[in-house]
Formats: structure tokens, sequence, C-alpha cells
């Protein structure tokens, strides 16, 4: 990628984990388009394409997780598949509603492994973490939320650093950069990962309590 095409900014980012790359230039459209030419790092070699970032231009809720699954990657828009239905589900028993917030991933391509045929999840290792999250910067610039919301634990080290654990620190708000309230929570793949039907339940449970949480507010003093 033509690096004249980055800039730095007076903008505080609210990563704790920045990008070995400044943020991008550029409108959420204008963006997109150039996320969908990035070759900054190999994720892009063996995914079908980019998955940017989807909601309105200036939420004021922003919505993050990890990175594409294989039904995100045919499509081309984050929160697709079981997983995004799951979270559509637990939104509406939240009282929240998926077209009010701006979603998107930390990772923007599908990285994965062959058994067979077919295509099983990877996890982006840190090198990648780091050069695509000039892409969350960016969007986070431009959409400039109030509060976040980190599902999974990828997403919530971005922003809370690597010493962060769901499992202790779910549902608690932070103070991040630039004033912006943040949260972590399960990713939904997550729950519906879960060892047994207890597991899974309590675990759903847990991220509808985090998400009506998130939807009111931090507290006031």
């Amino acid at each position: 990628m033509n690096q004249m095409l980055h800039t730095r900014s007076a903008w505080e980012s609210p990563l704790a984990r920045p990008s070995t790359l400044p943020p991008p230039s550029g409108s959420l459209g204008e963006l997109r388009d150039l996320a969908g030419r990035c070759h900054d790092c190999p994720l892009w070699k063996h995914a079908t394409q980019t998955v940017f970032g989807k909601g309105p231009v200036h939420a004021s809720m922003m919505l993050i997780g990890e990175q594409p699954g294989l039904q995100e990657d045919a499509i081309g828009e984050p929160f697709v598949g079981p997983a995004g239905a799951l979270l559509d589900r637990a939104l509406d028993e939240s009282g929240l509603q998926r077209r009010e917030m701006y979603l998107t991933n930390a990772v923007k391509h599908f990285k994965y492994e062959l058994r067979g045929k077919r295509r099983l999840h990877k996890r982006a290792n840190a090198a990648e973490q780091a050069i695509c999250r000039e892409w969350l910067a960016a969007e986070l610039r431009e959409v400039h939320p109030q509060r976040i919301l980190a599902l999974g634990a990828m997403a919530a080290q971005a922003f809370l650093g690597t010493t962060f654990q769901l499992t202790k620190s779910h549902g608690r708000w932070f103070k991040l950069a630039g004033g912006i309230d943040a949260m972590a929570t399960w990713h939904p793949s997550s729950v519906l990962r879960s060892i047994n039907r207890d597991t899974h339940d309590h675990r759903y449970q847990q991220l509808v309590d985090d998400l009506r949480a998130f939807a009111a507010g931090p507290p006031t003093y």
C-alpha cells in the first residue's frame, strides 16, 4: 500500500496497543475502499475480501470484535452467520439494536488453516494484529464513539492492555484516552464454542448482562 496515504493526526487514539502504521486519512467510505486494497500484512493473500466496519458514521456506540470468520469472509460484513445471530438475540434481550451502533473487527481479514477442504479459523498473530490496527484506529477517529464495547480478548487487549482478563473484568467500565468509556465482554463465537450447555448458558447470560450495562452507560458520580 502507498504509505503516502497515511497521515499522523493530533487525534488521541484510545488504543492501548497502537498500530505499527499510523491510521490512513479519509472518510469512512474512502477508508473502506483503501482497506479493500490493503496489502500491509500477509492476511489478504488468502482471504476472499476485506471485512470493514458497518454502521452509522457518527454512532455514539461502537462494538469491536476480533477478526472475521468464514461467513464474514464470504459476505464481507462483520458479525454475520451463527455468531451474528447470537449477538442479535443478545442485543434484543438487552434493549439494543444493531442499527444504532458501528460494528467492526480488530482484524479485517479472515485467517484460517485447511483441514481437508474445510477452512478453520486461526487467530491472527501479534504482528498481523499490530499492522491491522491502523484501520481500527482510523475507524475510531472517524466515528469518534462515546462508548466502546470490545467483544473477545483480542479486541479487549487492544484497548485495555495485554494483562486484561475477560474472566475477571468483563462488564467493568474503563476510561480511555479522549474521554471514551469502554467495556469488554465475551465474543458471541466463544459462547457458541462453550464446552457444555451449562457453560454456554452462563456465558450467554453474562453477555446479555454486560450488554445491558453497556446500554445503560457508565455510572455518574
